[in-house]
């Protein structure tokens, strides 16, 4: 049994629902109980820390054939108590369950490892680790890939949903979607794996929708669960994600400093803060002083995307444009406080 959420309307509803085995080793979704918006009036307080749940929703789902005891209803009705109780309780809870207690075994590993979908070890790895590179998805833990195992789509995307809000901040959302649909696999420039920020904006869109389609139409991603192939509102959720966010705003000239020193051991470098005047900047960006002083941080790193793009010397461009444009963006950028 878990906790499932859906939002009706803009609010929140809740649901109690159960990952069921059916036919061909399939895990289907089977809705128990409607909670509505608020399950904390299931919720009994006798006194003290004490807390119980309503009988009657153990009477209802015994009703219809399932098994269950308070212990299973608290886990399901933990995050609804009363902050107070929840702290004195913590220490003495326990979680988890003896499916996933049991040993490792290799072969139980390599099980795992061959029905987890690829975006769903993308997901967790990215969770678990935070890293850009995906290079060790393949080889990851069943420890990890085992928070999955038995579970429906529907639980699945539930798990993923509750973690994502925890885990993740808002700055991180647009990286962490552009790393698990695996988009820099469209880009060829040598920053598309550090730095998704400087690809292409146009295309990383387009890039984007064919992948959450190409997803959304997977039988073998949706196996188990009724799709009638319009967007799935797990999928809305990711879309809303990704057009309603940016990229972390990094301070891009010193990764484009550290990045050419490396593929270009001669260089000394310059000092770490180069000054270039309002009116060179102005003929470097092609723009007239006024709008510099008065550009925003987000159109100030689009100008200089674009023009990186040109100048940058694995693109064709020359050297030293390249450094001088990129002193002017680190210049301006500190001349409107937008890093230190």
């Amino acid at each position: 049994m878990y906790l499932a959420q859906k939002r009706i309307k803009k609010t929140l509803h809740y649901f109690i629902r159960q990952s069921v085995k059916g036919g061909k080793e399939k895990v289907q979704t089977l809705e128990l109980f409607d909670l509505g918006s608020d399950p904390s009036k299931y919720i009994i307080y006798p006194g003290g820390h004490a807390f119980y749940i309503d009988e009657k929703i153990q009477q209802r789902l015994e009703d219809i054939g399932i098994e269950v005891t308070q212990d299973d209803l608290e886990e399901i009705f933990w995050p609804f108590l009363k902050p107070d109780i929840k702290r004195a309780l913590e220490p003495f809870r326990s979680r988890g369950n003896a499916k996933n207690r049991r040993k490792m075994t290799p072969s139980r590993e390599e099980n795992l490892r061959a029905k987890t979908h690829p975006f769903d070890k993308r997901r967790l790895h990215y969770l678990k680790f935070g890293r850009m590179n995906q290079g060790y998805v393949g080889k990851m833990s069943g420890k990890l890939l085992r928070d999955l195992e038995g579970k429906s789509r529907d639980e699945i995307e539930q798990y993923f949903w509750r973690t994502e809000t925890q885990i993740l901040k808002r700055h991180e959302l647009k990286t962490y979607l552009y790393v698990v649909f695996d988009l820099q696999r469209f880009f060829t420039s040598h920053w598309a794996n550090n730095a998704p920020e400087l690809v292409n904006e146009d295309s990383l869109d387009e890039y984007f929708l064919q992948e959450i389609c190409r997803l959304n139409s997977s039988d073998n991603f949706w196996v188990g669960e009724l799709h009638d192939k319009r967007l799935h509102d797990y999928l809305i959720r990711y879309l809303i994600m990704f057009f309603d966010n940016d990229f972390t705003q990094r301070n891009l000239a010193g990764e484009f400093f550290r990045d050419f020193v490396n593929q270009h051991r001669t260089f000394r470098g310059y000092p770490q803060k180069i000054t270039v005047d309002i009116q060179e900047a102005s003929t470097i960006f092609g723009v007239s002083q006024e709008t510099l002083n008065s550009i925003s941080k987000t159109n100030l790193i689009r100008l200089y995307r674009r023009l990186a793009q040109k100048h940058h010397p694995d693109l064709g461009g020359e050297h030293e444009k390249f450094i001088r444009l990129t002193e002017a963006f680190q210049s301006t950028m500190r001349k409107r406080r937008f890093i230190a």
